[in-house]
């Protein structure tokens, strides 16, 4: 199934990774339509970094998971060859959260799990990229509502009361939801694999304090830092940022130990403009959470520093990081750039939104996904994904035409 495609110019890849595209399979049929499965290796020696059922590339693989709120109706947009891959039907979904790898769609009767089939491993001074088979893997009885983080070994699922579910992530990836474990107690707020540990935030949604427990569940540490009304996490290279009321812990691990860093708004900050859901590209250290109706805030982790940059009305929001443009998609359809040091208003797209997509929110409400060169934005009312370059003024590189209405959008293989 072919999306129609509009482009101003390709996307940048190297044509030995084109030429090289590996197996995709959809996720009813499970049959092949981008090529052969790769050839098994003669040689007796494993190569650094193989992965067996899976190609290794030269740059991300990125793929986007698609979900149409109304209808249930799944895709799979394959970023590199521009293709869509139909995945089994969602009824009921609400919301689409991922790993990097792993698509999770909250319904009510449960999370359904989408293998998107394109992921990195990072090993800090080089990553590997991969490229295997669309499947969906099933489904994890986990609430509508529930907060899910992963690493390469462990899933965990937080339900809004507190409860969290371990799954053996390495099951996930051979097709299935694997045995479950739960682990003692009740958390504010999601807890997080970090560092062959999880962090977790034990108390209640007003205070809550800091804890490490070892992979059995066991607490191994507790770093002595308070979160008030906490709300939003991420991972960065330099640890797990939990956001709080005053500003954002920095829970990080050195040689086993693991220490809590505050990172304070520097002023007073009203509830409604805290920064409580935070995006970013992933492997970056700079991270964007809106701040009420007209600014966005941009932490730098790097320099533990809070921006605030003026907008117009925010839908969504994000950012490359690293002297990259803030990236704020307003309630006129189109997306800005702003200049996060200064708040310069520095570009603006043609409106992307179509009619009721300007003023969307809550489920289906469209999102800004950044990977290294390109912005992602869904127009679920167009029934359109737009491709942005943002190191170009913000120019539409493609438009890709979809048979659904993507109003659940989220980026995998980086």
């Amino acid at each position: 199934m072919d999306p129609t495609i509009r482009t101003n110019t390709t996307r940048r890849l190297p044509t030995a990774l084109v030429l090289t595209a590996a197996l995709l399979a959809t996720g009813c049929s499970g049959r092949a339509d981008d090529g052969p499965e790769p050839a098994a290796t003669e040689s007796s020696a494993t190569p650094h970094g193989y992965v067996e059922g899976a190609r290794e590339a030269a740059e991300e693989q990125s793929r986007l998971l698609l979900g149409d709120p109304g209808t249930g109706a799944s895709r799979v947009l394959d970023l590199v060859t521009g293709k869509v891959h139909e995945t089994a039907p969602v009824t009921g979904a609400a919301g689409l959260s991922t790993d990097g790898r792993f698509g999770f769609f909250h319904t009510d009767h449960g999370v359904h799990v989408v293998d998107g089939g394109a992921w990195m491993v990072d090993h800090g001074d080089h990553a590997h990229y991969y490229r295997a088979a669309i499947r969906d893997v099933g489904g994890l009885p986990a609430g509508r509502d529930a907060e899910i983080r992963s690493d390469a070994t462990v899933t965990a699922a937080t339900d809004r009361d507190g409860r969290t579910t371990l799954y053996d992530r390495t099951a996930l990836e051979e097709g299935e939801a694997g045995p479950a474990r739960t682990l003692a107690g009740v958390h504010a707020g999601a807890v997080v694999p970090y560092a062959e540990h999880l962090v977790a935030l034990t108390g209640d949604d007003d205070s809550a304090e800091v804890t490490v427990y070892d992979r059995e569940g066991s607490p191994v540490a507790s770093p002595d830092a308070t979160c008030e009304r906490p709300r939003g996490d991420a991972v960065t290279r330099r640890g797990v940022v939990l956001g709080c009321a005053d500003g954002a812990l920095l829970v990080s691990a050195e040689d086993g130990a693991f220490t809590a860093e505050r990172i304070p708004y520097g002023q007073d900050v009203p509830e409604k403009e805290r920064a409580t859901a935070f995006r970013h590209r992933a492997g970056s250290d700079t991270l964007t959470a809106p701040a009420g109706e007209r600014a966005v805030w941009v932490l730098d982790v790097t320099d533990r520093a809070w921006t605030r940059v003026r907008t117009g009305p925010v839908l969504a929001a994000n950012t490359a990081g690293e002297g990259s443009p803030l990236l704020v998609l307003e309630t006129d359809g189109a997306l800005h750039g702003y200049d996060i040091a200064t708040g310069r208003h520095t570009a603006r797209t043609e409106p992307l939104l179509t009619g009721a997509g300007k003023a969307a929110t809550g489920a289906g409400a469209p999102v800004v996904e950044v990977d290294r060169s390109r912005a992602y934005v869904n127009d679920r009312t167009g029934r359109r994904v737009y491709e942005i370059d943002y190191n170009d003024d913000l120019r539409v590189a493609r438009s890709f035409g979809l048979d659904i209405a993507p109003g659940l959008m989220a980026e995998t293989g980086r």
